[in-house]
Parts: C-alpha cells; sequence; structure tokens
C-alpha cells in the first residue's frame, strides 16, 4: 500500500492567516482560517501594512491549531505548501518565510503555490470525483477568468476581465451604497430585499470577438444613477440599485460562460473564488446549467473565501510530480495563471 501523503497548506495572500492540512489531495484533516475582517471594516477596506502585521501575529496560531486538529505532528508531514502570489506582497512574504523556515527546519519540500491554481483546487475537495479537464469559472476580488483547465497543473485562459474583477465591482457599489466592507455579501444580501429589474444598468459590448469581460461600465452605471439622483435629490432604493446591479454582472458573466463551455464542448463546470459564495449567482448557474445540460460544481462557502486547505490540495499535485521549489523561491504580487513560480 502506498503512503499516505499529508500536505500542510498555509495561505496569506490578502487579509485571511489560514493554515490546513490536506490528505491524498482529497480529504480535508483541519482547515484554519484567521480572518481579518473586523479589522479593516474600519478601514473600508484592507490596508497592507495592518495584513501583514496580522498575518505575523497570527500565523504560529492556526498552524498548530491546523496540526492539532489534523491530529499530526509536523515530522508526519509530506511537504509544506504555500500561496506565493498573486497578492499582496507583504502578506505573501510572511507566509512564505514561515513556509521556508518549517520546509529547511524539517527537511520537507517547499511547494509554491498559484493562488489562483489554489481557488480553482478547492472544487476537488469539495468533489472527490471531480477530474480534469472541465472548464472553470473564477471570481473574486482581484480576478475573473473563465479556464480550460486540462490538468491539475495544465491551464488555459478563455477569457478574463479587462478592468474591475467582480468582486472589485461589488465592492465599489456597496461602498457607493453606504454599506460596510466587505461590500460582496452585503450587496448579496440587500438585493434580495429589491427589485432586479427595477433600473437597467447598460451591459458591456466590444467590437471585436470576445468572451472577455467588462464590469467597470456596469460599476459606473451604477455611481453615475446615485449622483444623478443626489443631483436631482430623488430617494434612492438601495435594495433595488443592489439588484439591478447584481443581475447585470451575473447575466453578463453566465453569458460568455455558458458560450465558452459550449465552443469547449464541456459537460461540467466548476465555480470557484470568493464570489462564488454569492447565492445569487449559485442559484442563476443551477438554473442556467439545468436549461443546457451542463453539470455546475460549487464549493461550500468555507472553500470558496481564501483558505490554506485549496493551496495544501494544489501543492499536493507538485508534490506527486516533484516540483518542489527553492528556498530562494521569492513572493510575486502580480503572478499570472501560468507564470512560473520557480519550481
Amino acid at each position: 500500500m502506498e503512503k499516505d501523503t499529508f500536505i500542510l497548506g498555509i495561505e496569506t495572500s490578502c487579509d485571511e492567516t489560514a493554515a490546513a492540512v490536506v490528505k491524498n489531495g482529497r480529504t480535508i484533516c483541519s482547515n484554519i482560517i484567521s480572518s481579518q475582517i473586523p479589522v479593516h471594516r474600519k478601514f473600508g477596506g484592507v490596508v497592507p501594512e495592518v495584513a501583514s502585521r496580522h498575518h505575523t501575529e497570527q500565523i504560529t496560531y492556526v498552524v498548530d491549531l491546523a496540526l492539532k486538529e489534523a491530529e499530526i505532528s509536523l515530522e508526519e508531514l509530506s511537504g509544506i505548501a504555500v500561496t506565493a502570489g498573486p497578492g499582496l506582497v507583504g502578506a505573501l512574504l510572511v507566509g512564505l518565510q514561515y513556509a521556508k523556515g518549517l520546509s529547511f527546519a524539517l527537511n520537507k519540500p517547499l511547494l509554491a503555490v498559484n493562488h489562483i491554481h489554489g481557488h480553482i483546487s478547492a472544487n476537488y475537495l469539495a468533489h472527490p470525483d471531480l477530474v480534469p479537464p472541465f472548464v472553470s469559472l473564477v471570481v473574486s476580488g482581484g480576478h475573473t477568468f473563465i479556464v480550460r483547465v486540462r490538468s491539475y497543473k495544465d491551464f488555459q485562459v478563455v477569457a478574463q476581465t479587462r478592468d474591475d474583477a467582480v468582486g472589485e465591482a461589488f465592492d465599489k457599489v456597496a461602498r457607493a451604497l453606504g454599506l460596510p466592507y466587505p461590500g460582496g455579501p452585503q450587496i448579496d444580501r440587500l438585493a434580495k430585499e429589491g427589485c432586479e429589474d427595477a433600473i437597467a444598468f447598460a451591459r458591456p459590448k466590444f467590437s471585436e470577438q470576445t468572451l472577455d469581460f467588462s464590469f467597470s461600465g456596469i460599476k459606473s452605471g451604477v455611481l453615475n444613477y446615485l449622483n444623478s439622483a443626489k443631483l436631482k435629490e430623488e430617494p434612492v432604493n438601495a435594495a433595488d440599485v443592489a439588484a439591478s446591479f447584481q443581475k447585470a454582472v451575473v447575466e453578463n458573466l453566465l453569458d460568455h460562460l455558458f458560450q465558452a463551455a459550449r465552443q469547449e464542448g464541456a459537460v461540467r463546470i466548476a465555480v470557484a473564488g470568493g464570489v462564488a459564495s454569492n447565492s445569487y449567482l449559485r442559484d442563476k448557474l443551477s438554473r442556467r446549467g439545468a436549461q443546457e445540460g451542463i453539470e455546475i460544481l460549487v464549493p461550500p462557502p468555507i472553500l470558496c473565501t481564501d483558505n490554506a486547505a485549496m493551496i495544501a490540495c494544489a501543492g499536493t499535485h507538485l508534490f506527486w510530480a516533484k516540483e518542489e521549489s527553492p528556498l530562494s523561491v521569492n513572493a510575486s504580487p502580480s503572478l499570472g495563471l501560468n507564470d512560473p513560480l520557480g519550481h
């Protein structure tokens, strides 16, 4: 019988300090997340220097708790996986340097993971029977991609945003409506009280044939609507604005996604990233998938947000491929989907 693979994952790319242990790339033994949302809420968004300081304060605690919950010792680990990019450079460095220290002290492989690969890999944990190839929609605060997942380590971008990521647009509109950070969940909740057909926000149209997204125009339409109402001293129904904005964004996403799926001949779509927690998006995806005969896979919310279990899962496939990273590997805040990380 082959020996089980236990990978410790560490994630500090933004405002979640997380550690997890994953067995054989599919089973979550522990998944600890220390969120900084209450800290950053008073600033209306993530402050990089504050995030780095809190990662430094929390990382030893979350790693120790992850090991304790998994009932495993450091010596029993097969390797150390850590997010090396993209993300906030100071935040990334906290996790990366900690992982390097563990790797060196334990003489265990260091596995530098692309954060976006991690989000896609969350689906392997949520859906143990899922294997490539498939199409993935990655939607988060910083990223919006349609990806052709050819293998566990081979990805091709089919379409991407040309300006704001979906989560970024949600946060900016939420701020304009006076909602607290983070904006995405606030828009989701408020929209349930409004009419999604109350306001027709214009959808972007490109002159060339492309499946790329643009959400800046929809966001600007909301801001212009709010500014116009303020100048005219007209009342604004915030719930209607939230619902109409959310509908415009999600329909734009789904139109491009299912066109891409048809072109790829895909039979399943796996969704990933923080925005995948949005209840309206999940409902519309399920309905559209049923109509078009395409299976829709979405992780539970705990695996949509930044977490270390997804990093450990992605790291497992690097470990099996013997793609160990050198201790000289550096943080890469602008890392692209297929950019090398020095494995």
